[in-house]
């Protein structure tokens, strides 16, 4: 009986997550390449070399490109020469920098 707040907490906690995440998908390649060909979303090259560029030296961990609210970005994670693991948020469509900060 004592473990049923503690568990009831969690789940609260899981719910709260899954909820934050249902707005967010990630797209795959077929989609990503079908709205750069119809010009929706400026190329991956491109969204790269500006977050790069930001981090002379850095090398790519990952990039995703996800939809949320109608809205398209890039999430492009990088390892700065210094170690530091860094999240870099692009608009897909502008170019924008929507967030960059070290990542947990």
């Amino acid at each position: 009986m004592s473990d049923l707040p503690r568990t009831a907490r969690y789940l609260a906690l899981a719910l709260m997550a899954a909820c934050s995440l249902a707005g967010a998908r990630d797209l795959d390649q077929d989609e990503a390449l079908e709205l750069r060909q119809k010009g929706i979303i400026l190329p991956l090259e491109h969204l790269l070399e500006s977050a790069l560029g930001r981090y002379p030296g850095a090398r790519l961990l990952e990039a995703e490109l996800e939809e949320k609210h109608d809205r398209y970005a890039y999430e492009v994670e990088l390892l700065t020469p210094a170690g530091v693991v860094r999240e870099v948020k692009l608009d897909a469509r502008t170019g924008e920098l929507l967030k960059d900060e070290e990542d947990d």
